[in-house]
């Protein structure tokens, strides 16, 4: 297994050398990570990656290598189970009859508070059932089951999008803006938007006062004029993570685009709804991120800000305090959204879902009337009528 890791690293051009493998086997040797996968994860990582550029495509290898790893139990005993029997036991699918007999656990605040009793009453690990937090079945709390509302715990992706709130660390990842793009679409519509001014140093050629001026004086006398700049200045707030996964190769175009077409652009991640922090790198979004408040701050209202994203949640996060699906928001989205357009009156938010989809999703209802009607598709029809909003 360690050999087929190590030749999976190669392949995914991990720059890892057998020098490295060897350090790795030495330590594994010496016991350093014991029966720990957590351990040996970062044990492994400190071997073997020697740049912070590589730690993604590291992650991937590791999660495909020893995907299901489970440290063994104390007593040495070991049982062949069918991996049928897991498989049915870890993904239960039910039925239409039995999701329709699942409930909701009547609002947010209820969810909230069975969910605390929960944690003080249950004593161990549990699978399937309607009631503990646990893996399979029809709880409210736990991973892999279903559940029509409930809070999502320690699995690694969503399965039913149902989940109002995710009590797991969940690492996103940057949009790629060097990306070049498959059609020109994208560019064209983004270049609406664009009021010229000639601004810095005098670099460029001003033919027609450079003749008026030869002809009159009788000899060559030379002008120029500073370069003419797209002078519209943008703000860029993407949604990351969770159901804008299935959207991020159109999310890269127009952020590619977007960094070609405008000189002055400024852009912030968010999840789902915005917040009281927003940040830039989402590698960095817990230790190093930044305060809406000094965004608001800092970019004056002459930017023109557009959002990107599905704006599909549950609508507790848009309503109530806590019910952010990350963390515990004192504030509601709501209200952190009215408090950005009050200062961004120029704003769209473009959203990839198809159009005729939008009405099927509360919160996309909920989104779209704060934005006062201006959500826009992320087609390039979508893109022109989002530009001439902006440029009115």
């Amino acid at each position: 297994m360690f050999i087929n890791f190590f030749l999976e690293l190669k392949q995914a051009r991990v720059p890892v050398s057998l020098r490295e493998y060897l350090t790795l086997m030495e330590a594994m040797d010496a016991g350093v990570a014991e029966y720990s996968v957590n351990d040996f994860y970062y044990l492994s990582r400190s071997c073997l990656v020697k740049d912070e550029t590589n730690l993604d495509k590291f992650d991937r290898v590791f999660g495909s290598v020893f995907k299901g790893l489970e440290p063994p139990d104390d007593d040495g005993e070991t049982v062949e189970i069918p991996e049928e029997w897991l498989r049915r036991l870890a993904d239960r699918v039910l039925t239409e009859e039995e999701k329709a007999q699942v409930e909701a656990m009547g609002g947010w605040y209820k969810l909230m508070e069975t969910l605390k009793e929960r944690l003080n009453e249950q004593k161990g690990r549990h699978q399937g059932g309607s009631k503990w937090i646990g893996t399979g079945g029809t709880s409210p709390y736990g991973a892999g089951g279903y559940n029509p509302e409930g809070v999502r715990i320690g699995q690694d992706r969503n399965r039913n999008n149902r989940a109002v709130k995710v009590w797991d660390k969940r690492e996103f990842k940057n949009l790629d803006s060097s990306l070049q793009l498959g059609t020109r679409n994208i560019k064209v519509a983004l270049r609406r938007l664009r009021r010229f001014a000639r601004q810095g140093a005098a670099t460029e050629l001003d033919l027609d006062h450079t003749i008026r001026a030869t002809a009159k004086k009788g000899y060559l006398d030379l002008h120029m004029v500073p370069e003419r700049h797209n002078a519209v200045k943008v703000l860029l707030f993407l949604d990351v993570g969770g159901s804008m996964d299935p959207h991020i190769r159109t999310c890269e175009e127009l952020f590619s685009a977007a960094r070609g077409e405008f000189k002055h652009l400024e852009h912030f991640y968010f999840h789902n709804c915005v917040y009281e922090k927003l940040w830039r790198d989402n590698k960095r979004r817990r230790d190093d991120a930044t305060p809406t408040w000094d965004v608001l701050h800092t970019y004056p209202h002459d930017y023109k800000l557009i959002f990107v994203g599905d704006a599909s949640m549950s609508p507790y996060e848009m309503i109530y305090p806590g019910g952010a699906v990350e963390h515990w928001n004192e504030e509601t989205g709501s209200l952190w959204m009215e408090r950005v357009l009050n200062i961004y009156s120029h704003a769209v938010w473009l959203n990839p879902v198809p159009e005729e989809w939008w009405e099927h999703t509360m919160s996309t209802r909920m989104i779209k009337q704060l934005m006062g009607g201006r959500m826009f598709p992320l087609t390039p029809d979508g893109l022109d009528r989002a530009m001439r909003t902006l440029s009115r």
